[in-house]
């Protein structure tokens, strides 16, 4: 029997490319993003099997219509995969609290409102699984990345202590490194061992089968973070210095 599943950030990037497994595996997938004519394009391939709920995530009021949409179609969902977010960089000479404002909002507040519309629809489900999308980032503090750290650290936070309030409902954590995506080729400088889109869906689906509490990778790369954040603080500063820009981007 075909599983429920809602997938956010679904028009473009991984979690395109995830819309696209899930749907080869029979599944039936919920989709939203706000670029509904991208998500129309998937609808039309599979059109037995999509749910097009398109919207914008920050909007807790049409994050809340979203839930209800599902709710009066599907009646429960058993999967629910928070893959939408977005990133932008600080530059710390003219520091912007509307750039934190901006990542906060696109990476937890609106992981926060699908949160509240999802958990009543997977409390009906079978065997019900959580999945937010976190970041590498939150390993070790990384030059211009506060806004995009934080949102990803508070978002690590709130995985782990939902874990433990909700035991009825399995929580995986995925914590990529760099992945070729439209959001990382803005990237203006060099992302080591960078992972196509292909093979990081790939990785991660092969995963969630076993609902483990994290999916971190290239494991390479993740050790590496790990490692260096168990340095002195001084030996962090010393090493995140010579990565920063001497100037303004």
């Amino acid at each position: 029997m075909s599983r429920r599943i809602w997938l956010t950030g679904a028009s473009s990037g991984m979690g395109a490319a995830l819309a696209e497994l899930l749907l080869q595996r029979g599944e039936r997938v919920a989709l939203s993003a706000r670029n509904a004519e991208a998500l129309e394009a998937i609808a039309r391939r599979y059109p037995q099997q999509v749910l097009l709920v398109p919207g914008n995530l920050g909007d807790s009021r049409q994050v809340r219509l979203i839930g209800e949409r599902i709710a009066q179609l599907w009646g429960a969902l058993d999967q629910v995969i928070l893959n939408a977010g977005t990133c932008e960089y600080i530059d710390a000479q003219r520091f912007e609290a509307a750039t934190v404002e901006r990542v906060m909002r696109g990476n937890l507040l609106s992981v926060a409102y699908c949160i509240e519309a999802a958990l009543p629809l997977l409390r009906l489900g079978q065997a019900p699984h959580l999945v937010l999308m976190g970041s590498s980032v939150t390993h070790l503090a990384l030059p211009r990345a506060g806004a995009y750290g934080a949102s990803k650290a508070a978002l690590r936070y709130l995985a782990e202590s939902l874990r433990l309030d909700l035991p009825e409902i399995d929580i995986t954590l995925v914590s990529p490194g760099f992945v070729d995506t439209p959001l990382t080729r803005r990237n203006d400088f060099p992302m080591p061992m960078l992972w196509s889109v292909e093979r990081a869906v790939q990785h991660i689906a092969a995963r969630l089968e076993r609902r483990p509490l994290e999916i971190s990778f290239p494991w390479r790369f993740i050790t590496t973070l790990r490692l260096l954040a168990h340095l002195p603080a001084r030996l962090r500063l010393a090493l995140g210095s010579r990565l920063a820009r001497k100037e303004s981007p």
